[in-house]
């Protein structure tokens, strides 16, 4: 759910904190007074596109910041994870947009940047808009389609389905690689088999090639190492170097000792340094007689390294790159030996595989079929409490030419308002009060479903009376059992069921106009007004009067 919402700058409002609960949320206010503004303020952290005349006139730029908490975050995280962003602190996602008059805009989601087409996907995952121009999650097929499954209990039967559709079609693409593949020579296949032993011919466990690298090191620059080695052997252990020169200084300190027993320790540290300069003598002596190859060492030796190079040229320089090319090679000669016969297989296979998806596909059109008349008599029956007493509401299946991904049918969710038209997809109702409203029968049935947590409702009591009001009002409140329910509303029987209510105020004075946002719902007499005014006039006492029955207050 959203948590907290900050808005700076945004059209005529300054800077508005506001704190939201689980539930029913309702927004109203006269009209004009900039009911859009929060509704605009939601729309901007969900991703939409904006345009800078949105920034408050004077004002450099507007901020929206939305606080988001979710109980299992774990579908959350998976996602943020996929656009390769921070996972929420304790359930809880931060976004921020900056939109600058003179600057590209600032998105961050969790204190790292993003773009606008990952805050996007971001709002799809948890806000859901029904209203003018708002984008409609329902109106997608492929959100039909899912929320048709989760309403049946078909997503695992759909996912089972998935499954054998991607193994068909990629049989079908490994016959098609075999084939438009063409056919190996005796010359070709001896070639293969060539670089197969040329690979097989060195060792590419890395710790060996890590050997062949050093020892081809090692001859490429024999002779300089060869110099270095004798050099330091001479100038440690040869005549006159460091041994013969700490000899006497031994001596020396071993007369001191006599004299004086508390050096003691200072000659053995003497005589110690004199071993280890012996030791390095020795070593660098060592080290210089392993330079020395024969002929037939240091023939092989170049002969590996250079295999080694050329199979980095040509599949690349870590060496599990190569063994896959291997893997490759052998392949196409195992293929080659007996295309016929493995074209056939997978043919066979392939039709094995076409036949379970379309068996798989046949039952979950059924089971959709079945899914969605249910899903429509349920929805009828609170379009009829909408106002629509003779509107028909469907989910028709559309036959696809070919099998697809989700079937080998097109649900779809259609609708007629009026008795003797023919049912039209959602996407084509033209009224938006009737959209909203059809929108709002869904969401109700779909509501024990939907995991979207965030729904907002814009005009759903458009061209509407009181009684549908009350009604629409107590369907709000049910979807809010389960999600959190912005409604911007018009009704006062629809904001009165409201758990949470929040006025929208514009005011002038003369220089300047400015729009603020409060909540209401904890002074009991500012609601009562607020409603009073709904009904018609916030004076008259048969009105307050009016607004104290719906509240339910004394």
């Amino acid at each position: 759910m959203l948590q907290s919402l900050r808005i700076r700058n945004l059209a005529l409002l300054e800077a508005v904190e506001l704190e939201f609960e689980q539930g029913f949320i309702g927004v109203t206010g006269e009209t004009g007074a900039g009911k859009s503004i929060l509704l605009g303020a939601l729309s901007l952290l969900s991703g939409s596109r904006a345009d800078k005349t949105i920034i408050r006139h004077g004002a450099d730029f507007c901020e929206v910041e939305g606080t988001l908490h979710f109980t299992r975050p774990t579908a959350s995280d998976a996602l943020l994870d996929t656009l390769d962003l921070p996972p929420c602190e304790d359930g809880v996602l931060l976004i921020r947009r900056r939109i600058h008059a003179s600057k590209p805009q600032r998105i961050s989601v969790n204190g790292a940047q993003t773009t606008l087409a990952n805050l996007q996907r971001i709002g799809e995952h948890w806000i859901d808009f029904h209203g003018p121009s708002e984008p409609r999650r329902l109106l997608k097929a492929e959100a039909q389609i899912e929320l048709l499954d989760l309403f049946g209990k078909l997503t695992e039967t759909a996912a089972r389905y998935r499954d054998t559709f991607q193994h068909w079609k990629s049989l079908l693409a490994e016959i098609e690689r075999l084939t438009s593949t063409t056919r190996l020579d005796t010359d070709q296949i001896d070639f293969l088999r060539g670089q197969i032993a040329r690979i097989d011919s060195l060792d590419l466990d890395p710790e060996a090639i890590e050997t062949l690298e050093r020892d081809f090191t090692r001859l490429s620059r024999a002779r300089e190492l060869a110099e270095l080695t004798a050099a330091l052997a001479a100038g440690l252990t040869g005549e006159a170097g460091l041994l013969d020169a700490c000899a006497p200084l031994v001596r020396t300190a071993r007369e001191l000792a006599s004299v004086d027993p508390s050096t003691a320790q200072l000659v053995a540290r003497l005589e110690s340094l004199a071993v280890e300069i012996e030791d390095l003598g020795q070593e660098f002596e060592s080290l210089n007689g392993s330079l020395e190859f024969d002929e037939e060492a240091a023939a092989d030796l170049q002969t590996r390294m250079a295999t080694l190079q050329e199979l980095r040229r040509k599949y690349g320089t870590d060496p599990a790159a190569i063994l896959e090319a291997r893997e490759e090679l052998a392949k196409r000669i195992a293929e080659q030996a007996d295309l016929d016969g493995i074209l056939a297989r997978l043919h066979q296979e392939a039709a094995a595989a076409e036949k379970a998806a379309r068996e798989q596909a046949s039952a979950l059109r059924v089971a959709r079929d079945k899914a969605g008349k249910a899903l429509a008599r349920k929805a009828q029956k609170l379009l009829s409490q909408l106002g629509f007493a003779r509107a028909a509401l469907e989910v028709a299946l559309t036959l696809e030419p070919h099998l697809r991904p989700h079937g080998d049918a097109r649900p779809e969710f259609q609708f007629a308002p009026n008795v003797g038209q023919p049912p039209q997809p959602l996407a084509r109702i033209a009224s938006s009060g009737e959209l909203a409203r059809v929108m709002l029968a869904l969401k109700t049935v779909l509501a024990e479903v939907d995991d979207v947590p965030v729904l907002v409702f814009d005009e759903v009591d458009a061209n509407v009376g009181g009684e549908i009001g009350r009604v629409v009002g107590s369907l709000m409140a049910r979807i809010a059992a389960r999600h959190q329910v912005f409604c911007v509303t018009h009704l006062p029987q629809v904001a009165a069921q409201a758990s949470q209510h929040f006025l929208v105020e514009k005011t002038q004075d003369g220089r300047r106009t400015s729009v603020s946002i409060r909540s209401i719902h904890e002074d009991t007499g500012t609601r009562i007004d607020e409603l009073a005014r709904m009904l018609g006039d916030r004076k008259a006492a048969s009105a307050l009067a009016h607004a104290r029955e719906l509240l339910g207050a004394d």
